[in-house]
């Protein structure tokens, strides 16, 4: 009993050591937004909060159009999310679920895919953007992304795992077509996959940066990376200045995954007691 309650010790010592390492540089970043710059570069390190916050926003909103940039990101990540969640799910759920010519063949591509680095496609894409007339355009950002291997993958192995071929059967007794049995059957068991997928790829979009620094040429249209990079001085940085950006940027991910993460969980434990 005692080396049971040791093990038990041991273990959620080294979990809360775990999540203090893991949760120290957002801490960091909630410091240094409310530092001067000075003390950015102090030793030993300020550890406790300034009282430069409201000073630091203030002057990020003055230096550049921080809400319009936070708009743009907002509409771009949000559409290609949903894009992404609805197009992925849909050729996952075919991968995992149907038979049909070239099936395997397509899924090895689709592999295939996921081991190019994407910044070898980064000149061959702006080509395609330039001929279709789409540079300076959130379209650049949109439609390229709306559809992605990775996504396509992580549904295809979630649902042929999860989703019972005798379910399928019986549908297709009652009358289903492929997108009767997508939408009724299919997603609603998909939602867990659908919650991380959906974070996974709204935080990408949302962190996106150097596709945007190419395509986008109206600074009205910025997303905030873009932004926030102007923020850097060419000779001298206010780094007190940009890590309140930062902050900024930061704060709407950190609510998305809490209730992402809080949706997850549920969908998990409801699927737990299902079974």
């Amino acid at each position: 009993m005692a080396s049971k309650h040791l093990k038990s010790l041991v273990l959620y010592t080294g979990l809360i050591g775990g999540m203090l390492i893991s949760m120290f540089p957002f801490y960091w970043l909630i410091v240094m937004s409310t530092r001067t710059t000075s003390d950015i570069y102090k030793f030993p390190p300020q550890l406790w909060f300034g009282g430069e916050l409201w000073n630091n926003i203030t002057r990020v909103l003055q230096q550049i159009d921080f809400w319009g940039a936070f708009l743009n990101t907002l509409f771009v990540s949000g559409v290609v999310t949903l894009l992404v969640l609805f197009f992925d799910s849909l050729a996952g759920f075919a991968f995992a679920k149907f038979e049909f010519p070239g099936k395997k063949w397509l899924f090895v591509l689709l592999l295939a895919t996921m081991m190019v680095p994407s910044q070898l496609s980064l000149v061959p894409s702006f080509v395609l953007m330039a001929t279709f007339g789409w540079v300076g355009s959130f379209k650049a950002l949109i439609i390229p992304g709306m559809v992605n291997a990775f996504g396509i993958f992580w549904i295809r192995q979630y649902a042929t795992e999860s989703i019972p071929s005798d379910l399928l059967d019986a549908g297709r007794i009652d009358g289903c077509n492929f997108f009767r049995l997508y939408w009724n059957v299919a997603l609603p068991i998909l939602r867990p996959a659908f919650a991380f997928l959906g974070a996974f790829t709204f935080i990408g979009v949302w962190n996106d940066y150097l596709w945007p620094l190419i395509v986008l040429t109206d600074a009205r249209k910025y997303t905030l990376q873009i932004a926030l990079s102007q923020l850097n001085g060419l000779y001298n940085t206010d780094y007190a200045m940009v890590i309140a950006g930062t902050l900024l940027a930061v704060i709407p991910l950190i609510i998305m995954f809490l209730f992402i993460s809080r949706q997850f969980i549920s969908d998990i434990a409801a699927g737990a007691v299902k079974d």
